[in-house]
């Protein structure tokens, strides 16, 4: 016969598949393994404009101090995977996970229902949902609930779905049977860290955001260093290249979640229309986007620099 916490936690992931969650792992909370690391990147700078990942250390490498008393960690993802039509010239290219409706928005109220339906299930039962704007390691997380491992490139990675994966996390004061945490499968592999154009992957699982193509071209607000433009390619936003290399995503599987349908079916946008756009065209184009991170004159930024490394 099963535990109580046994079932409770089979029904758990019934519930967060039946909302619409590709994955679905219980991760037991403890402090960050990472957590000197991280200290050693924050003070090396890495981090580069992020200032806010040094904030509230405390709860981002602890659960426990994040929501006082929890004791489980329910954590989901979902497949963003779709495959695009061929590229014409003179585009920039978007990152995958920016293609279709802004994540953040298709996320909440999943997390919220399972968050609800906990505590239905367990009144007394505290919650506390988060996605990657909250102060957690939903990497680190993920891997401890056997979602998938940590790539070399830092990157979930799930065996069956590859590393295009959107993360979420409901914390909670129920104690339920963890699942054990992912076996690295990255073995000998180091495509990732010698594909990468700027050299951001330092070492296996590391990453100097400062070097990083997502950073500079979504992060960074200010003039980028001729010696990284030039290794830029054509990324107008963020960078997908680590995962396009990766054995894992040879066969990914796509999404059927429609709000993850590209806007742009190629992955990319006209550079001449961007250095153009009004900030009615950006907010048009851009409506419901996760793009919209990033503010028009540093888009128009990105894309003069694309058309400037192709003239020369």
């Amino acid at each position: 016969m099963m535990a109580q916490h046994e079932i409770q936690a089979a029904a758990v992931k019934r519930h967060a598949r039946e909302l619409g969650f590709d994955l679905v792992g219980i991760a037991p909370v403890q402090r960050s393994q990472r957590a000197d690391y991280f200290r050693d990147w924050l003070s090396s700078s890495q981090n580069g404009e992020m200032k806010y990942l040094a904030a509230r250390f405390d709860e981002r490498t602890d659960p426990a101090v994040y929501l006082p008393g929890a004791a489980s960690v329910v954590c989901v993802a979902m497949n963003y995977f779709v495959p695009l039509e061929a590229s014409p010239t003179a585009q920039g290219r978007i990152a995958r996970y920016a293609l279709g409706d802004d994540y953040h928005e298709v996320f909440k109220p999943r997390l919220h229902a399972l968050a609800d339906w906990l505590k239905a299930q367990a009144p007394d039962a505290q919650t506390r949902c988060a996605v990657d704007t909250a102060p957690v390691m939903e990497k680190e997380l993920a891997a401890r609930a056997g979602v998938g491992w940590m790539g070399k490139n830092t990157c979930i990675i799930n065996p069956r779905i590859g590393s295009w994966l959107f993360l979420g996390e409901v914390l909670t004061t129920l104690a339920l049977t963890p699942d054990e945490a992912a076996e690295d499968r990255c073995g000998t592999c180091t495509r990732c860290i010698e594909a990468c154009p700027t050299g951001a992957i330092t070492a296996p699982y590391q990453l100097d955001a400062r070097k990083c193509i997502s950073y500079l071209t979504i992060e960074h607000r200010g003039e980028i260093q001729p010696d990284l433009q030039n290794k830029m390619g054509d990324w107008l936003y963020g960078c997908d290249v680590c995962q396009d290399v990766c054995p894992w995503n040879g066969k990914a599987i796509p999404s059927l979640e429609r709000a993850f349908a590209p806007r742009f079916p190629t992955g990319t946008v006209n550079l001449a229309e961007v250095t153009n756009w009004t900030d009615e065209d950006y907010r048009r184009t851009l409506r419901n986007s996760a793009m919209k991170r990033v503010k028009l004159p540093v888009l128009m930024r990105n894309a003069s620099l694309i058309k400037k490394r192709n003239a020369g």
